[in-house]
């Protein structure tokens, strides 16, 4: 790995000499396999976030039907929750989807050899996709923290599917106790697609045999984090949005690496400039960053260990 890239020079910068052209690769032969099977899952992925940011919840029916509970408050209240929750079915069956396909990128992407330059290099349409599985699952994970009424809903729903299931009035509801408890775990994480995506790649890692090893997942998504930074830092691209989707790649990729590194992401002989990245997100004008560094704040678990510098930890109170 020593050739692979100069991640320091002397004065803490960075030195890197990649580009990866996330507003036109186009998969070459090597890639067009993968690529189609992901791009399958993908192109759902805006009508997902349009559905989300439209969901408004069901707080006003369900506040009528404790408040003033009867058969015709009552009956309001499940009639608007089942399109609900149907609705949120799509959310969390989308969530499996990419939990399916993710590990096929990470293959290709980071497999076992010691070129993981090229590899991100020769297979630029597939890094994108790496990054547009970030870009997506930061940006569904920011919408469902604001809303509230994604938890309250499904709540409301499993306490009523469980009355009925007494009253022997549940036959005919679509969604029953072992896909309800599935859907019920992953909305109540607060950042549901980062958990899956984090989850996915710990539990793909610990298959026997695995084609990929945790080491190189480790560096590749460090290489993913510090190539996404540069792009922004030496303006490589003129487009705020895609400067943005380049930091919601750049933030995924340090996540990633903070829960599969035994030391994390944030000590000082991390392989990522971390502190450039989270520099870089505070100052970032042309779209709010906030919640990128809520996800560095919350989402990853070694930033208050003894070994994070105290000047990381500032920046990011």
């Amino acid at each position: 790995m020593g050739g692979l890239i100069t991640f320091f020079s002397s004065d803490k910068r960075m030195t890197i000499d990649v580009f990866l052209d996330f507003e036109a690769a186009v998969p070459g032969e090597n890639e067009k396999e993968i690529h189609a099977e992901v791009a399958d899952v993908l192109n759902k992925a805006e009508q997902i976030l349009e559905k989300l940011q439209a969901y408004k919840g069901c707080e006003e029916f369900i506040r009528a039907a404790i408040s003033k509970p009867g058969p015709d408050t009552e009956k309001a209240a499940w009639d608007a929750i089942l399109p609900a929750v149907e609705t949120l079915q799509i959310f969390y069956e989308f969530s499996v989807e990419v939990e399916k396909i993710y590990p096929r990128l990470l293959t290709s992407l980071f497999q076992a050899n010691d070129d993981l330059k090229n590899n991100l290099q020769g297979q630029q349409s597939l890094a994108k996709q790496l990054a547009d599985i970030f870009d997506f699952a930061l940006r569904f994970d920011d919408m469902k923290m604001v809303n509230p009424g994604i938890q309250n809903d499904f709540s409301y729903y499993r306490r009523t599917l469980s009355r009925m299931k007494i009253n022997n009035k549940a036959g005919d509801i679509k969604i029953k106790d072992e896909l309800a408890n599935r859907m019920s775990l992953f909305f109540a994480y607060p950042t549901p697609m980062m958990k899956v995506l984090t989850d996915t790649t710990v539990g793909f890692l610990k298959n026997d045999p695995c084609p990929i090893n945790r080491n190189q997942v480790v560096a590749g998504f460090s290489l993913m984090a510090n190539i996404c930074l540069d792009m922004v830092e030496k303006n490589r691209f003129t487009n705020a949005k895609t400067n943005m989707f380049c930091l919601r790649g750049m933030t995924g990729s340090i996540v990633l690496v903070d829960h599969l590194d035994a030391l994390g992401a944030f000590h000082k002989k991390s392989s990522i400039n971390v502190k450039g990245a989270i520099t870089k997100l505070k100052n970032f004008a042309d779209v709010s960053t906030e919640g990128l560094l809520n996800a560095l704040r919350y989402t990853t678990v070694h930033l208050n260990d003894p070994e994070t510098p105290q000047t990381i930890k500032l920046l990011l109170q």
